[in-house]
């Protein structure tokens, strides 16, 4: 058992490690952006994000249609386990996918 816990201890903190060396994009300038719990505007509003924001991305996937600061785009974008934002918010430099789209 004890061997375990150290294998779990191990895992955590290497996906701390990957997680802080994660590419993270900058949210548009003046936006206060909503994160939700799925990839739409009718998903849960789960926190707004301070302004000046960086986020990583995960994984990507389509949703509903948003036209934002970086255009329109239905591609949404994965930030943490259950939080999604809109690409058309995000400086990610492409009009298309930049990451693997989620499962």
């Amino acid at each position: 058992m004890a061997a375990e816990n150290g294998m779990n201890a191990v895992i955590g903190a290497e996906e701390e490690a990957a997680e802080a060396l994660a590419v993270r994009y900058a949210v548009a300038p003046g936006v206060r952006l909503k994160v939700r719990s799925g990839p739409g505007t009718q998903y849960q509003l789960i926190k707004v994000l301070p302004l000046d924001a960086r986020v990583p991305i995960n994984c990507q996937k389509p949703g509903e249609w948003v036209t934002g600061t970086y255009g329109t785009s239905n591609i949404w974008d994965n930030i943490a386990n259950g939080q999604y934002v809109s690409d058309a918010y995000v400086d990610t430099g492409s009009d298309g996918y930049v990451a693997a789209r989620c499962a």
